[in-house]
């Protein structure tokens, strides 16, 4: 595909070509372009329409167009994934067309369904189908995201106040009704060729979305249980119970959403009760609690708590805000957001917007008066109207915003900013919490970077959070401390489990495969061990449950997939080495994988190097004797999970035929594992063989076999656990070092 420029040409808007190059918005973030994001540009309102109406099309475009060098789509291409899907009706369609003329209904129609593609991309959506009056949008695919049911729900509101309030011509008053579901699903390009292939879900997602939206009322919008369990905390909901739905033989459960809530952070809407203390912080805890105790005093000083998703950072900025709430100070907390990466100081503007409590019906005019009660204190021609200027208010009567470069306004901009948290530290110490920075737009960095040099002139603590991949752009300051947090250890990843059980006892073998699944990181291990309560299978007795059946393989947690599909989706070109690699098992060697992949070893030792990068994998020693490990053993069930099971039992197969023709010392060493993958290929008399094998190899006295360390018992056999795994969920086994699999 062309340039930016080229692109915009092509739509009949060249004339922002350089706007766009200024600000490093290249055709591989286009698609994410918001309204806000345009309107920040300096985009005029008709040219924004027309330009949010080409995003949609490239979007299309994207998805119809294979990559170079791809090869044509087909079945084995498809895969299985978490999807949030959403149907949207209009009411009362047919009343419409009979009243209105053809063309006139044409024109309706086109209006509307222009609305619908604007919302939908606005909220990272993608329209899978028109539908007559009825359109199919697809949240999570083809790139996850870690809030896509949050997305989809908030897309739902928005198209039922957009669609309401259109003005068509002839004037029509529109309605719709808007069912949302969340749940597995294969999807991909399973139908057609050319421009009649088509991106086909299958499962029964799509059916529940579309059956809802049937039961809604115009002007609502109804959601799954699944999508409620997702977004719950986000929005504000009424229960209508089970309903009866056409075609499911049981009432299925339905929310009905009425609305958004004020709470910002992800961490929040997923602790709605008091918070309970983190376990195994106290040491940072301490650490910054030293440090709010110095800033309060004498002179200001900031904290950045890095670490991986999930592994407690907004945590600990609530436990120790919630630790400070006895002593007089002022908190300002601002959330930055993967959806605005490219909107110019996003997480200042919203809070400023929470700060001054504006609504959504708000006119412009009330906007600015809040605003104003809000900086009463504050010099208007230094503050009030720049940050007036920022929110699109217009100013009253009484002042005056001169006219100013583009350059010049920013300036005014970021001072004001830094003037109202100057205004704020003389009355009161000052506790400011920037959560997520490594999704901060690039102003909001440079806004950042200037609050941390004037910092130590103020009474305050900035703490700041942020991933591992985060380079401060800001250089290093005395007054500024880094603290990465690490993963907990079994026995505080044991005590977290008891919190959630409140207190009982789980069996013992529940509890190893948490721990073993979790890896120290605290949301995963909270999360999967709500999802082993809620599945029926423990018996609670007194102070502990007991397992009524046999422990079945542990699924991903519904709340986690979307987060870890994200992250093997941003990497989408080396997606297949990881999902190649999760059949091997948690570890594989790049011996084997290269045997496997059949890719060239310059893209093959990329691609590794990709996921690398990432951390989304680990590498020991050098090639061709490497040996790549999942960081979490959720991270490679997610990648196995995603392929389709024709394409497991293909690579199971390549799998062991690589065994066999080159590697005979490991068949003889280890049949099980030769077993294991002909199984999963389906090649059972081939299998049968080799089980037997290692069936008279476990019965031999312990002398005359290798030793290797027990590490799993699975239906009461004590078993050696291997870097080569079963099914993402199955016991594992471990190999001797000189396995071309890579150590034990």
């Amino acid at each position: 595909m062309a340039g930016i420029a080229e692109w915009l040409a092509s739509i009949g808007l060249g004339e922002y070509a350089e706007r766009f190059r200024e600000n490093a918005i290249d055709l591989s973030v286009v698609r994410d372009l918001t309204e806000q994001d345009l309107k920040d540009l300096g985009v005029l309102l008709g040219h924004r329409r027309k330009m949010l109406r080409a995003i949609v099309e490239l979007q299309r475009e994207v998805l119809r167009t294979p990559q170079a060098g791809a090869k044509p789509a087909s079945t084995d291409h498809a895969g299985r994934r978490q999807l949030t899907i959403m149907f949207c009706d209009l009411v009362g369609s047919s009343a419409l067309a009979a009243r209105l003329d053809l063309e006139d209904l044409r024109a309706v129609m086109g209006t509307y369904h222009r609305c619908i593609a604007e919302v939908v991309a606005r909220n990272e959506g993608v329209i899978a189908r028109y539908m007559g009056d009825g359109v199919l949008a697809y949240f999570g695919y083809p790139q996850a995201h870690e809030d896509d049911a949050e997305q989809a729900t908030r897309a739902g509101l928005a198209l039922v106040d957009a669609v309401a309030s259109l003005r068509t011509e002839p004037a029509t008053e529109l309605q719709v009704r808007v069912g949302i579901a969340t749940g597995m699903v294969v999807v991909g390009d399973l139908t057609g060729e050319g421009s009649a292939q088509e991106q086909t879900v299958i499962g029964e997602t799509p059916n529940l979305a579309a059956r809802l939206q049937t039961f809604a009322n115009p002007g609502t919008v109804l959601i799954s249980e699944s999508t409620h369990r997702l977004t719950d905390g986000h929005f504000e909901f009424r229960n209508l119970g089970p309903v009866a739905l056409k075609g499911w033989a049981e009432p299925m459960p339905a929310w009905q959403v009425l609305g958004t809530t004020e709470v910002e952070s992800r961490f929040e809407a997923q602790h709605k009760s008091r918070l309970a203390p983190p376990i195994g912080r106290d040491e940072e805890i301490e650490m910054l609690l030293r440090r709010w105790q110095h800033a309060r005093r004498s002179e200001g000083c900031a904290v950045m708590l890095t670490g991986e998703p999930g592994i407690g950072k907004s945590h600990i900025a609530l436990a120790l805000e919630e630790r400070l709430q006895g002593e007089p100070h002022i908190t300002v907390r601002q959330f930055c957001s993967a959806h605005h990466t490219n909107s110019a100081l996003y997480p200042f503007t919203r809070q400023l917007e929470r700060a001054a409590r504006f609504e959504r019906g708000d006119p412009p005019a009330e906007k600015f008066a809040k605003l104003e009660a809000l900086l009463v204190r504050a010099d208007a021609d230094r503050v009030l109207l720049p940050l007036a200027n920022l929110l699109s208010l217009p100013p009253s009567n009484r002042y005056r915003m001169p006219e100013l470069s583009p350059q010049k306004r920013k300036e005014l901009t970021l001072a004001a900013f830094l003037s109202q948290l100057t205004g704020l530290a003389a009355r009161q110490p000052v506790f400011v919490i920037v959560e997520d920075v490594h999704w901060a737009d690039p102003t909001s960095l440079e806004l950042l970077t200037m609050t941390l040099e004037h910092l130590p002139r103020l009474r305050g603590l900035l703490l700041i959070t942020a991933r591992p991949e985060f380079t401060p752009p800001w250089p290093g300051h005395a007054h500024v401390t880094t603290i990465s947090l690490t993963r907990l250890n079994r026995r505080n990843g044991a005590a977290l489990i008891e919190r959630v059980t409140a207190g009982k006892t789980l069996p013992e073998e529940v509890m190893d495969q948490i721990l073993a699944r979790t890896d120290g990181v605290p949301l995963f291990v909270e999360e999967l061990t709500k999802t082993v309560l809620e599945t029926g299978l423990l018996n609670e007795q007194d102070d502990h449950y007991v397992l009524n059946r046999p422990l079945p393989p542990m699924a991903i947690p519904t709340s986690l997939h979307a987060s870890l599909m994200a992250r093997l989706d941003r990497l989408a070109p080396v997606r297949e080495v990881a999902q190649i690699g999760a059949v091997v098992g948690r570890e594989f060697s790049y011996e084997l994988l290269s045997t496997v992949a059949g890719l060239s070893k310059e893209r093959l030792e990329e691609a590794l190097a990709q996921l690398v990068r990432s951390e989304l994998i680990f590498c020991r020693g050098e090639i061709p004797q490497a040996i790549y490990t999942f960081k979490h053993a959720l991270v490679r069930d997610a990648a196995y999970s995603g392929l389709l099971k024709s394409r497991r039992a293909a690579l199971h197969a390549a799998i062991a035929g690589a065994f066999e023709q080159r590697f005979p010392d490991l068949v003889e060493t280890q049949p099980e594992t030769l077993a294991h993958h002909l199984t999963e290929a389906g090649l059972f008399q081939k299998a049968e063989a080799y089980w037997l094998q290692a069936g008279k190899k476990a019965r031999r006295p312990p002398c005359a076999r290798p030793t290797l360390k027990p590490s799993h018992t699975c239906s009461g056999v004590s078993r050696p656990r291997a870097i080569c795994q079963k099914a993402p969920e199955r016991i594992s086994w471990n190999l001797p070092s000189t396995s071309p699999l890579g150590p034990a």
